[in-house]
């Protein structure tokens, strides 16, 4: 039996509780804001303004095995609606993120000690495992780990090279803002666990960064949403409709794509779709202004909008998997990524999408200036994304993790 917990609830979370509830694994489990089909906070997350409330939705049979602590997750979502950044300041605000990780992971710890279910293992994510592993320890269980991102050393080192090359985009890198005792938290998590699970290789590699010894890593890829049935391609504008979704940050590689396109104004449109960390970048306000910039859609008109356009850009430069590249596939856009993403484990090039050369401009603007050349590429690999979709759903991604997990509980039998 397993103590699962992720603070917020996301796809891949959902899926890992639904596998480990189908291996009748689970034991408990643990977050912030959980929603069941036809509760009450199932028919509020219907109203518009709380579109929000959707992506915390949640299989039925998960219910008696759920326990949620919305708490400081409902302060941080009000403080985000209310422009109240200050109780939002990374690290030290009273709702920010790291607060309502380190409150279930302090939960979670402090469970431990009056369970009584029989469990075996505590399986918790990055920034919200270290006392939970802690007391895992002291009661005897394996320690579970997933890292969602690459290691953070690794990081540091590839965008120190972003820094240098696009100076004006550096407020928008902010993984350069953790404390020292941030990242040694993360450290020392890394080393109290007994397995670690990533959904890239490439989050895999960036580990060999870590100074010390660590326990054996598998890699299992995320899963693909749902498939539609039908993509047509017709062509409802001259110009190649070119698409970005993402965190609007030079980590996504974003000033590249615009450096690129910028180059094809003529021949291509671009639309945006993310949300701006600040408003200190002057050279990313400068650019959106340029296009089509949407800061926020719900999850489903982003399905809609990946549809609408011929080719998907992401060509992040650190990413421990890249959603949206899975998302977009599933809708029979083709994706131009790196090999930076998860997109070594899912595209092969040409084929099903396109990879390129991490922080290259011209590889970028090559790829795309080849499918404005060759037009036709673009509904054939579509079609062979969407297949590839329909062999990974979630539930076997799901159904994958839980049985990595039972082989290594048996293993230490």
């Amino acid at each position: 039996m397993v103590i699962f917990s992720h603070p917020t609830g996301n796809a891949n979370s959902r899926a890992v509780a639904d596998g480990l509830l189908r291996q009748q694994l689970l034991s408990a489990f643990h977050t912030s804001i959980a929603i069941f089909p036809d509760s009450p906070l199932d028919k509020l997350a219907s109203v518009r303004g709380f579109d929000e409330l959707k992506r915390r939705k949640f299989n039925t049979d998960l219910e008696r095995f759920t326990v949620a602590h919305p708490l400081l997750e409902v302060g941080r979502m009000l403080a985000m609606k209310a422009g109240f950044s200050n109780l939002l300041t990374h690290e030290t605000g009273m709702f920010c993120i790291d607060a309502i990780y380190n409150g279930i992971d302090k939960i979670v710890a402090e469970s431990l000690s009056q369970d009584r279910s029989g469990a075996k293992a505590v399986y918790a994510y990055e920034d919200e495992a270290l006392l939970s592993f802690k007391n895992a320890k002291l009661q005897g269980l394996q320690c579970f780990y997933d890292l969602p991102i690459g290691y953070w050393r690794s990081a540091r080192t590839l965008l120190q090279a972003e820094l240098e090359k696009w100076p004006d985009w550096a407020s928008t890198l902010g993984g350069f803002k953790d404390s020292e005792s941030k990242l040694a938290k993360k450290d020392e998590e890394l080393l109290l666990a007994d397995r670690i699970f990533v959904a890239s290789s490439f989050t895999a590699k960036t580990l060999s960064d870590h100074p010390n010894k660590l326990a054996p890593i598998e890699v299992i890829p995320y899963g693909f949403p749902d498939v539609i049935g039908q993509r047509t391609y017709e062509r409802t504008s001259k110009k190649l409709k070119l698409l970005f979704v993402g965190g609007l940050s030079q980590r996504k590689g974003l000033a590249n794509v615009f450096a690129a396109v910028d180059k094809l104004s003529n021949y291509v449109e671009l639309t945006v779709v993310g949300g701006k960390g600040s408003e200190e970048c002057v050279a990313l306000n400068k650019e959106l202004r340029k296009h089509t910039w949407i800061p926020s859609l719900p999850h489903q008109e982003i399905l809609d909008l990946m549809r609408e356009h011929d080719v998907l850009l992401f060509p992040s430069l650190f990413e421990g998997f890249g959603l949206v590249i899975t998302e977009a596939m599933s809708q029979g856009t083709p994706v131009i990524t790196t090999g930076r993403t998860a997109g070594i484990d899912l595209i092969k090039n040409g084929h099903n999408g396109w990879l390129i050369e991490a922080g290259s401009t011209e590889a970028l603007h090559q790829a795309i200036e080849n499918l404005i050349e060759q037009p036709d590429l673009i509904e054939r690999t579509g079609m062979n994304a969407m297949e590839t979709a329909r062999q990974r759903p979630w539930e076997r991604y799901g159904s994958e993790l839980a049985i990595a997990v039972i082989n290594a509980i048996n293993l230490q039998r």
